[in-house]
């Protein structure tokens, strides 16, 4: 875009765009006035271009207490407890400067959970990168990763899960997700839907700069250049000491009754969070730009009203609470002050230094912005990568190699080195943290806790759309299922292109459909999420990534499964059934070289059967282990449980007419790994087939070796070398490189 382009496409605008906002005023905007439309109208804050399919997902249930349309959704977890829960995207300004850009990402999905009135009690990053044998990509991951830290660490929330994949299409496109769940009270939620004319807007937190000026407009509604650079002012900057001095005061704020409604100033700043705040409760707005606390001399208004500093809330107080409400800030040495009020009305009125600079409807901002039908289109390469089957290729020549390569490569590998980096039991309520299944966090007070898990696979989605958007609920809720949890509702991050491309908007209207029935079958409906669209530059674009965020309840977290074979002398089962399906499959990528084919078949009632097994299971504490199967297949499951318990096995892999490497890599779905409690066997074996679950003997734990019986073996020390030592490994390359 040239200095001499009109101001509205250098905000990215388009002219109908342009020609709608003049339209809604009955004049042409001024400066301050279209930079306002263009941060609300952007696809972060307007989801203009997915409203029309993301209507199609189901939002309701009986635990369902906030659904989408507020910071974060919530359910009820009984006994007068919620769980608050969102998960949203900072990739575009990770890609620009990685460690402020993902730290500034946690940090605003914390907000989003406290301005829903709840202390926020764990964080979930699902991470995408390029492969680390570049030096950017490690460059780029290993800012991410210390940015997370450092933010997560220092506020006092623990990581707790998350995953990390990596492909060539995420070098560019770096694509970070955070997800964040807090508990509340059901009678003290905030719904923001609370306030009336007269009620004063309250600015909490840190003082206004100029950081993050645009950051929605700039990153977030088009392809990033090649190189970055030229947004690197529209990057935010994150204190994470301010921001846990912020949750602290707010919390109070809450607790002591003060707080009509409370509302982060994330995307679009001010201008978000006022008109969002108006619009809901039908009021307009007064709003001086004047008693805005400033760290930089002489910001224009159009830069106060769209900045994105970091560490800032906007309260909704009664006046006779006003004094009250700054005596507690005072308290936890958080500024704050009256800057505006609500009025009758519907308009948002800004003035600065006694002059009117802004005068345009809220509801016109904040909920009458263009939505788009955008062409669709089924990309003409899929029918030819889709017949590339990958059960057709010669059998490799040796399997012990080829487990070798899958156990040892990026995406399945162990993912210490990065976890390591972040405080899990921070707050002490972490019953089970990172490199599991689901991570538990354990509601004070009770043997009650929360699985949460968050997933998805963007090679499926590449191959089809609408089964990777449905995997990545089953895998989620599967996580959750595994260590004895009851799947309640979703959250979701869906990652994707140039909506502007008909092939992109038919894979996100497909990915959606699968979202859609799958959490209709399973029964988790979604509470809220994000859409994350030019995930692209310089010619290259992400897989459609769809990322589920899953929250389960455990009613006695005592009853936990946990993954690793527990001891020697248990014997192993295989739950489900094994397909010839290699499509997507981490073999096929690694071992054979394509990603091609088909994703697995996923038969949603078979899902289901398979989640109730495992949580009766737990319920009468039939199972001494329980391990889903997804990236690897069996083979990697059952290393992944003798690794993590540290006991060995010796199984017969069943083949079902299958050949050995489809029977030992495949990824078929709605399957798991269990060892039986000893001595309980017939019982569990009955319930299986009461449940009409599949179950197959594979053999026993114990020993030192993973013994794949008729194939090969391994040392259980060789594999765990392999498993733990791939990320260091190739992270050290930044080492020998310089």
């Amino acid at each position: 875009m040239t200095a001499e382009a009109p101001l509205h496409r250098r905000l990215a605008l388009t002219d109908p765009e342009f020609d709608l906002i003049a339209e809604k005023l009955g004049r042409e905007a001024n400066h301050s006035e279209l930079a306002m439309f263009a941060a609300m109208w952007s696809e972060h804050c307007s989801y203009k271009s997915s409203k029309v399919h993301l209507r199609t997902l189901p939002t309701r249930g009986p635990r369902v207490l906030v659904g989408p349309g507020q910071d974060a959704g919530a359910v009820d977890l009984g006994d007068g407890v919620a769980c608050v829960f969102k998960m949203e995207s900072h990739s575009h300004p990770s890609a620009v400067e990685p460690v402020q850009g993902a730290a500034t990402g946690v940090g605003g999905i914390i907000r989003d959970v406290l301005s829903m009135g709840a202390r926020p009690a764990a964080l979930l990053d699902p991470l995408r990168f390029g492969p680390l044998d570049d030096p950017r990509n490690r460059y780029v991951f290993s800012g991410v990763v210390s940015g997370i830290g450092l933010y997560g660490n220092c506020i006092g929330v623990p990581t707790v899960g998350g995953e990390v994949k990596f492909a060539p299409c995420y070098g560019p496109n770096p694509t970070v997700n955070v997800m964040c769940i807090g508990f509340a009270p059901v009678d003290g939620l905030l719904s923001g839907r609370r306030g009336s004319a007269g009620d004063e807007l309250l600015l909490l937190g840190a003082f206004t700069g100029r950081d993050g000026i645009g950051g929605v407009s700039v990153l977030a509604s088009r392809a990033l250049e090649a190189d970055g650079h030229e947004s690197r002012p529209s990057v935010q900057i994150g204190d994470p000491f301010a921001e846990k001095l912020l949750v602290e005061a707010c919390l109070e704020l809450a607790a002591r009754g003060l707080l009509q409604g409370i509302q982060d100033l994330g995307g679009a700043g001010l201008t978000c969070a006022v008109s969002e705040t108006a619009a809901r409760l039908g009021l307009g707005v007064e709003l001086d730009l004047g008693r805005v606390p400033l760290r930089e001399p002489r910001m224009e208004p159009l830069e106060i009203l769209t900045s994105e500093s970091q560490e800032r809330m906007l309260a909704v107080v009664r006046p006779e609470d006003v004094e009250a409400a700054i005596e507690v800030c005072a308290r936890w040495g958080i500024a704050a002050g009256p800057i505006g009020s609500l009025r009758s009305g519907g308009e948002m009125v800004v003035t600065s230094e006694d002059e009117v600079v802004a005068r345009v409807p809220a509801r016109a901002l904040a909920d009458e912005g263009p939505v788009y039908r955008r062409p669709m289109e089924r990309p003409g390469w899929l029918d030819q990568v889709r017949d590339d089957d990958p059960v057709r290729r010669p059998l490799p020549a040796s399997l012990e190699d080829a487990f070798y390569k899958v156990l040892g490569s990026a995406n399945a590998a162990g993912k210490r080195w990065v976890y390591e980096q972040y405080d899990s039991i921070v707050q002490g309520q972490t019953v089970f943290g990172p490199g599991a299944d689901a991570a538990v966090i354990r509601i004070e007070g009770t043997v009650k806790a929360v699985a949460v898990s968050a997933d998805g696979n963007g090679r499926y989605a590449h191959l089809d759309p609408y089964l990777g958007g449905a995997h990545s609920v089953a895998e989620a809720a599967r996580n959750v299922a595994s260590v004895g949890a009851l799947p309640l509702a979703i959250t979701n991050c869906l990652n994707f292109g140039n909506p502007e491309r008909p092939e992109v908007m038919w894979a996100f209207a497909e990915t959606v459909r699968g979202i859609a029935e799958a959490c209709v079958a399973l029964g988790t409906p979604v509470t809220g999420g994000n859409v994350s669209f030019y995930n692209e530059s310089g010619g290259s674009a992400i897989y459609p990534t769809p990322v589920v965020g899953m929250i389960g309840l455990l009613e006695d977290y005592r009853l936990l499964v946990r993954p690793g074979f527990a001891s020697p002398g248990l014997t192993i089962y295989l739950l489900g059934r094994t397909l010839p399906e290699l499509g997507g499959s981490e073999f096929a990528e690694v071992v054979l070289g394509t990603v091609s084919g088909t994703p697995p078949s996923l038969d949603l009632e078979s899902e289901a059967r398979l989640h109730a097994f495992l949580r009766e299971c737990s319920l009468r504490d039939l199972l001494a282990s329980s391990h889903d199967l997804s990236d690897g297949g069996l083979a990697v499951g059952l290393a992944e449980c003798a690794i993590a318990g540290g006991v060995g096995f010796t199984a017969t892999i069943p083949s079902d007419g299958l050949g050995p490497h489809v029977a030992l890599f495949s990824e078929s779905a709605s399957r798991a790994v269990v060892t039986g409690r000893a001595g309980r066997e017939s019982e569990l074996e009955a319930l299986a087939a009461e449940h009409g679950v599949p179950m197959t003997r594979l053999g026993l734990t114990g020993g030192s070796q993973l013994e794949f019986t008729g194939h090969f073996a391994v040392p259980l020390a060789d594999a765990l070398v392999e498993y733990e030592g791939t990320i260091p490994r190739l992270m050290s390359a930044a080492l020998v490189s310089g």
